[in-house]
């Protein structure tokens, strides 16, 4: 924590060495009509809505094991340390596929089979999660976070610049990050809290099913397949 404290100080120190910029203006009803007519652009391509879809499927299935399996994993007597290396087990999967493996992967299979590649690793992931709370078999799960997590968001971000006009690109980004992940988070985040209320860790099948759902969608996704 006071590692975390001195740093937030010394980006406030180094953001008052910032150059002033003038104030933009309040965007005009004009304005918002332009933005809304280049979302319907957006979602007019095939590949683009079929990126949300994915996003929106696998995304989604992690809210479950972000909110309730550490709940699950102190009940079944698991101690606070394993939790611990658990967690970082897959936050250092994580980073290893955001800075080593994960652009390669996507270079030499495409963002499609990437994007694929993660539906199943969250299909696997969840399936045995649902079935199991021994620590070893856990921490043998848990690395895939780097292909759930990193390595689909690698290749949506890869489809979605090279799909996307250059002139939407940012609002290409800002509804793949607000709709296709944070909406469909917080929309399964809801849902998990009364599915793991009822049936506990047999929900993490549910997760497993959306994966299955989006695997289709990925497979094939490549920029010469978008039509309008």
């Amino acid at each position: 924590m006071s590692i975390s404290g001195a740093l937030l100080a010394i980006g406030g120190m180094v953001a008052l060495l910032l150059p002033s910029l003038p104030l933009a203006r309040t965007p005009t009803a004009p304005h918002r009509a332009t933005m809304l007519r280049d979302g319907i652009l957006l979602l007019r391509l095939r590949v683009y809505r079929r990126i949300l879809v994915a996003a929106a499927l696998l995304w989604g299935s992690h809210a479950l094991h972000d909110t309730f399996s550490v709940i699950r994993w102190r009940s079944a007597g698991i101690d606070f340390f394993t939790v611990s290396a658990l967690w970082s087990e897959s936050v250092f999967s994580e980073v290893v596929m955001f800075l080593l493996i994960g652009p390669r992967l996507v270079q030499r299979i495409g963002p499609g089979g990437s994007m694929a590649l993660a539906a199943g690793a969250g299909f696997v992931r969840w399936t045995v999660a649902a079935f199991t709370t021994s620590p070893a078999l856990l921490a043998c799960i848990q690395p895939l976070h780097g292909l759930t997590f990193a390595l689909f968001h690698l290749a949506a971000v890869r489809l979605i610049v090279t799909t996307a006009p250059v002139r939407l690109a940012a609002t290409a980004q800002a509804i793949y990050g607000t709709v296709g992940v944070g909406l469909s988070i917080a929309l399964v985040t809801i849902a998990s809290g009364l599915l793991y209320a009822r049936i506990g860790g047999a929900a993490f099948l549910i997760m497993s099913a959306l994966c299955l759902l989006a695997l289709p969608v990925c497979v094939g996704l490549r920029v010469s397949s978008e039509t309008a």
